[in-house]
């Protein structure tokens, strides 16, 4: 009989309120021989809360590639590791995918201990549509790489979700709003399952405005979440008109539908038929005069 190999738990943990540990991940941290964590000092904390003792080593982005062949050893001789980031559930926009993809690889059992997302808490409590969604982990920091990444999911039909700073947030909402629609529906939730749990609801250029003036507002890091393309709301469609006959006075009307899919987000398909039962189908005004 072959000997034993050690099992990885990849364990959710709290985002912020620590009644949301779980029986499992306790007994799971308290088990094993090794846990690997994002901050050790942070995860010592956690730890000592809820009486658990155990031997820890950093595992984070920095290091992440030349430590997991010593985790994957660990494994391969029969101890049994943990998997934790400073919170939440790991690999979600944190460290731990080359481990797990390496453990897979040696044909190692790993087993995920859930709990904890902030992806996922800001979903069912933001009220936008849930039946598709993409997470894209954190806007790119600077404004032209994130204006062209905004660019390319223009036309994703499901719930967008990302996560930016607090040093960031105002910017991304105003590229949000030049790139996908001034119309878009946008959530933000700050401070998931603390005391000062926060949803705000709006437009991207409101939201920036709001949060431009409330410093408070942009401490931590936010969840931004985003109607997907073409969830018009009737708001969005009285806009989507009101663009659309702005633009057909002086455009022609392929330019017009274009520009105004651009303003609004919506689908330009759907803006062209919308122009034609406006009858807005002829030249523009002023046009070969």
């Amino acid at each position: 009989m072959s000997e034993r190999r050690g099992v990885l738990y990849v364990v959710a943990t709290p985002i912020g309120n620590l009644g949301d540990m779980t029986d499992r991940a306790r007994r799971v941290l308290a088990d094993v021989d090794l846990i690997a964590a994002e901050d050790t000092r942070q995860t010592r904390r956690l730890l000592t809360h809820f009486g658990i003792s155990a031997k820890l080593v950093a595992y984070h982005d920095h290091n992440e590639r030349s430590v997991a062949p010593r985790l994957i050893a660990e494994l391969e001789s029969g101890r049994d590791l943990a998997l934790v980031s400073n919170a939440g559930t790991p690999l979600i926009s944190d460290p731990g995918f080359n481990l797990v993809a390496a453990a897979r690889e040696h044909g190692l059992v790993v087993s995920p201990i859930p709990g904890p997302s902030a992806v996922i808490c800001a979903l069912a409590a933001a009220g936008l549509p849930t039946d598709r969604f993409l997470f894209l982990g954190f806007a790119p920091r600077t404004a032209a790489k994130r204006r062209v990444w905004l660019e390319a999911l223009a036309a994703e039909p499901g719930t967008l979700i990302l996560y930016e700073s607090g040093q960031r947030v105002v910017e991304t909402l105003r590229d949000l709003g030049l790139c996908l629609g001034a119309s878009r529906r946008v959530v933000i939730a700050r401070e998931l399952t603390k005391r000062f749990e926060t949803f705000l609801t709006g437009s991207p250029i409101d939201l920036a405005e709001q949060l431009s003036a409330a410093a408070e507002q942009r401490l931590g890091e936010l969840v931004i979440l985003v109607a997907g393309h073409g969830d018009a709301t009737p708001d969005d469609s009285r806009e989507q008109t009101r663009v659309l006959r702005v633009l057909a006075e002086s455009l022609p009307l392929a330019q017009a539908v274009t520009l105004a899919a651009r303003l609004t987000g919506a689908k330009k398909n759907a803006l062209y038929r919308l122009a034609l039962e406006l009858g807005l189908d002829t030249a523009p005004r002023g046009a070969g005069d």
